[in-house]
């Protein structure tokens, strides 16, 4: 009898940690923590940078996602609500990798839309904090979405996007770095 209680307990906990894997992002291009590269910084307001979308990977969705969205947003900007570099939504739920310089080439998975960025035009939007700040901090996060599409067109602000990904968020996982100059 102790031998059976004991294999119960134990598949229950090695199967709750199967059906509860984590969501990860990486990237070849992105190294959390790290400073980001001048491949990935804006090339306007000041900036001169090559502003080439970042190849993302990620893995470990939750049942029951139908559908990821992938925003950059860079919370120290001085403009009192922070700064969206970057919205895809819309990737479907069979996607698991962005390449390198998809954002406006139409490299994107199938049907993703990229709504717009803080600099006033969709498409990725790089680095690019004010000379003399303290380095920035740029989260790339990655959503898993309850939702097929979300309702919003390519004129879509980043806050609006957020709002939407995060009513139907399943689960996210992120990738910080720097950038300053």
């Amino acid at each position: 009898m102790r031998l059976i209680a004991t294999a119960l307990l134990t598949a229950s906990v090695f199967g709750a940690t199967a059906a509860q894997a984590e969501m990860k992002l990486t990237s070849k291009d992105l190294t959390s923590g790290k400073t980001m590269a001048d491949a990935q910084v804006f090339n306007s307001f000041g900036c001169t940078g090559k502003n080439i979308s970042p190849e993302l990977t990620w893995s470990g969705a939750p049942e029951g996602t139908k559908s990821f969205a992938v925003m950059v947003y860079d919370p120290d900007a001085p403009t009192g609500s922070g700064w969206w570099h970057w919205s895809v939504f819309n990737i479907p739920a069979d996607a698991s990798k962005i390449a390198t310089g998809a954002s406006g080439d139409k490299k994107l998975p199938a049907g993703a839309v990229e709504g717009r960025t803080d600099f006033g035009t969709s498409g990725y939007g790089g680095a690019c904090p004010p000379v003399g700040d303290a380095p920035h901090h740029y989260q790339f996060t990655v959503y898993a979405l309850s939702v097929d599409k979300l309702p919003l067109p390519d004129t879509a602000p980043g806050a609006m996007v957020g709002y939407y990904v995060r009513a139907n968020t399943l689960d996210k996982a992120s990738i910080e770095v720097t950038y300053g100059r």
